[in-house]
């Protein structure tokens, strides 16, 4: 036996495939644990209908769908294969579906998956038994198909075991082990198994078994309707089991599947029906399994109806047998990966579909074997990306149901969230009121997009309308606060951004065993630096400000940030790390008058030689105690001004005061979006991610090769002469034009990448967006296409920065 003691908790078709794929790795030391039968073994696994549709905004998510079916197709149980390559189709009723499966196909094209937009002709050529009188287009997508999800466990099962995985059936976990912040193993209803590792895949059992852990996990069991016809007439003869693609009748809320003569029918349109993990039966408690529960027939009258509408060929058949079974859902729709922050060797790999479970297996067996994934891009699935907040029981319970009722719907990118709002707001939100801010959510924090206050700035001004995608969530307001912003001067609120204090005697070599750059510097320095990871990926940028010899200031995208930060703390104690964004504020004061609205207010020196470019220092702003820094993500003349949360109003209240009389505004996050990519500025999350590296990234100035050992310097050594796509700066003449991010890019009839983020540049009078390319592609006067909905934008290769590149207006 090789590697660690390691323990899986649940041998449903998440822990089935990282048994195989952790063992794969050389790691054979394993347990794997489930409280029933093998390989049915009583969870969501053991009923879910199988379709594997890979269409996913995230493309995280489609990669891990990719693999899934490309590993489930090479598997079989004794000649029983483990996935149908039967195709999948998402049909359209309406005008606003048809132009969501052109934006699907967008994704998809950007992620490399091939798919197909169909006529009503076409989508009956592949599903006779559709309506072509409702139908109005289709999506179909060739490799998609159907996971034989107990087959699929058993065929791990069986590669695992031969290389020397140990699976115990019927083995209830009662308690997780620990000892001085460790994980020592678990305790069945079968005695105590010692480990060093232990994995929980248990499903809907998850936050219980995570709480055993000290784990607060955001997940809820929600109940979801599976009913299967009887014999359709229309379909009588059918040997196979599958012949027709699976079929998604999202307007309606539905999904459709064949089983030889009669037909699957899912359905997300009732009431959310949640279920408490400690609720939930055990294997032997349950008649039938304890993921199922008995199928209410009031909440499928709807989708019977419907059902008979899009496929009139079920008229002749009656619904036989129903179930409602319980799935995972949490608060972002997305998986819960990663280690406990608390407890070192308990890690997660929760609310995992059927869908996602192969590419999931593989991305938890590198993270364990190697110490990172080298094949997808986790961020957005880490367990520890959740604020405080979201980890509340009355915040989980709302959005995992809300994310249940909107599996189907239609999304904007910016479709701020439902309730509970707001839940976190600045010390300025009262003043925002006042002056009429249009508020969109960031992890909680109600955060002004554009102010109604400044509507009659617009008059006069040339600020074209984009088209009605983009349209959304968008006032022409927007256009006039960037402008005056480059004219005059704006206050923005910045609270949103994370705030870290490091500190401590060990502080200032612990920054620098993290970051890219060198943060050691004089007090009062600010450094823009990256984290990266083992393997040279960005885990973010960051700036640094060094406050004082132990103690700095970090500006942190989120999270993550934090909890890389406390697990890498010496443990001799030297170095402290706090999150102080919630007793703090910032206001961004920036534009050409910027500095006549400050000077005024303080004794400090603010000129340009008194507080450079890139420095911080104390000083008092009227009344009020400040940390300024002199940075500006908008690319003008400014200072982010840090003060207490108690003090917030009144920094404020001072600063628009001064500013008000000098034609200054607020303004909101849409102008702060807009002039950031006419700067350059990268956004960590969305331009970059973990996949990318610092020279891939145009971040590479960020990094200094000549300083001391820093984590990824050796792998980041090996890259930089590797660099075979970038990120690139792209123009669009077309005012209407304004793509919105994740949109495919061509060459010719060549997709080539996709794009990350856009806007319209009010300052330069073009449309902006920055793309992943090929190095032979991102050199400047490069023509490409968007493929844009059912549109194809031309867009050219700009040498970047677009607005001021000498620096000027920043260091004046």
């Amino acid at each position: 036996m090789a590697g660690p003691r390691v323990i899986i908790i649940g041998a449903g078709v998440v822990g089935a495939a990282l048994a195989d794929e952790i063992s794969a790795r050389g790691w054979t030391n394993v347990t794997v644990v489930d409280q029933g039968p093998l390989p049915a073994t009583g969870g969501s696994s053991s009923h879910a209908p199988g379709l594997v549709f890979q269409t996913n905004p995230s493309k995280t998510m489609t990669e891990m769908a990719r693999y899934t079916v490309e590993k489930l197709c090479s598997l079989d149980v004794d000649g029983e294969p483990c996935f149908l390559q039967v195709g999948g189709l998402e049909v359209a009723t309406s005008p606003e579906r048809v132009k969501e499966l052109q934006r699907r196909h967008g994704w998809l094209t950007s992620w490399g998956i091939e798919s197909r937009l169909l006529s009503t002709e076409e989508c009956v050529a592949q599903h006779p038994l559709v309506n072509p009188d409702k139908v109005l287009a289709g999506l179909h997508v060739p490799t998609d198909g159907l996971a034989k999800a107990v087959l699929a466990v058993e065929a791990q099962i069986r590669r695992a075991t031969e290389r020397g995985v140990r699976f115990l059936a019927r083995h209830e976990v009662l308690d997780v082990r620990r000892a001085d912040g460790e994980v020592t193993g678990v305790l069945t209803d079968q005695g105590e198994i010692p480990a060093d590792i232990v994995v929980c895949c248990a499903g809907i059992w998850g936050p219980k078994i995570a709480r055993m852990a000290g784990m607060n996990l955001p997940l809820t069991p929600l109940a979801h309707q599976l009913a299967w016809t009887g014999p359709v007439p229309a379909l009588a003869g059918q040997t196979q089991e599958a012949v027709r693609p699976i079929l998604r009748h999202q307007d309606a809320d539905l999904y459709y599947r064949d089983r030889f003569d009669a037909l699957g029918i899912g359905y997300y349109g009732h009431r959310p029906m949640p279920v408490s993990a400690d609720d939930i039966l055990s294997v032997g408690e349950s008649e039938d399994m304890p993921s199922v529960l008995k199928f209410t027939e009031e909440d499928f009258e709807a989708a019977w109806s419907e059902t008979q509408s899009l496929l009139p060929a079920t008229k002749d058949a009656k619904v036989e047998e129903g179930i409602n079974g319980l799935f995972s859902f949490t608060t972002d729709g997305l998986p819960l990966l990663g280690e406990s922050p608390d407890l070192k060797g308990f890690w997660v790999a929760e609310a995992v579909w059927v869908t996602h479970s192969a590419g999931v297996g593989r991305a938890m067996a590198e993270w364990l074997v190697d110490g990172h994934c080298s094949s997808f891009d986790l961020h957005e699935c880490d367990v520890n990306r959740f604020e405080p907040h979201q980890l509340s029981p009355e915040y989980v319970l709302a959005r995992d149901c809300q994310n249940f009722v909107e599996v189907y719907d239609i999304l904007h990118p910016l479709q701020p969230s439902g309730d509970p709002r707001p839940i976190r707001t600045s010390p300025f939100h009262t003043r925002q009121q006042e002056l009429g801010a249009f508020f969109l959510e960031a992890n909680g924090w109600e955060r002004p997009q554009w102010y109604e206050a400044n509507a009659g700035l617009v008059e006069g001004r040339c600020i074209p309308t984009p088209n009605d995608w983009a349209a959304r969530y968008w006032s022409p307001i927007v256009g006039a606060e960037a402008q005056v912003t480059r004219e005059t001067v704006a206050m923005y609120d910045m609270t949103a951004l994370k705030r870290l204090e490091v500190s401590g005697p060990g502080a200032a070599a612990f920054l620098e065993r993290l970051c890219t750059g060198k943060v050691a510097k004089s007090v009062g320095s600010v450094t823009y630096t990256l984290l990266l990871d083992h393997d040279g990926g960005i885990r973010s940028d960051i700036t640094v400000a060094r406050l004082a010899p132990d103690r700095f200031q970090v500006g942190a995208n989120g999270n993550l940030d934090l909890d890389w930060f406390t697990r890498h703390l010496p443990a001799d104690g030297t170095v402290q790390v706090r999150d102080i964004t919630p007793g703090t504020c910032c206001v961004g004061l920036w534009g050409p008058r910027a500095r006549e609205v400050l000077q005024p207010l303080t004794d400090a020196d603010f000129s340009a030689t008194g507080l450079k470019y890139f420095r911080a220092r104390s000083a008092y702003i009227g009344s009020v105690p400040v940390t300024a820094m002199r940075l500006s993500y908008v690319g003008e003349l400014g200072w982010e001004l840090y003060t207490t949360a108690d003090l917030g109003q009144k920094l404020w209240d001072t600063l628009w005061g001064a500013a008000e009389p000098l034609g200054g505004i607020v303004a909101g996050r849409g102008a702060f979006n807009s002039l950031r990519l006419e700067k350059g500025y990268r956004s960590f999350g969305t331009d970059m991610t973990y996949e990318h590296d610092p020279y891939e990234a145009g971040v590479g100035f960020a990094v200094k090769l000549d300083k001391d050992d820093f984590i990824g310097k050796a792998a980041l050594e090996r890259r930089r002469a590797d660099v075979r796509r970038k990120l690139t700066c792209l123009t669009i003449e077309d005012p209407r034009a304004v793509v919105m991010g994740k949109e495919p890019v061509f060459n010719g009839d060549r997709a080539v990448g996709y794009v990350t983020s856009a806007a319209y540049g009010y300052t330069i009078g073009k449309g902006v967006a920055y793309a992943w390319l090929p190095v032979e592609l991102a050199a400047p006067g490069t023509v490409v296409h968007i493929g844009y909905f059912d549109q194809s934008i031309e867009a050219v290769v700009a040498e970047e920065p677009l607005f001021d590149p000498a620096m000027s207006r920043l260091r004046g």
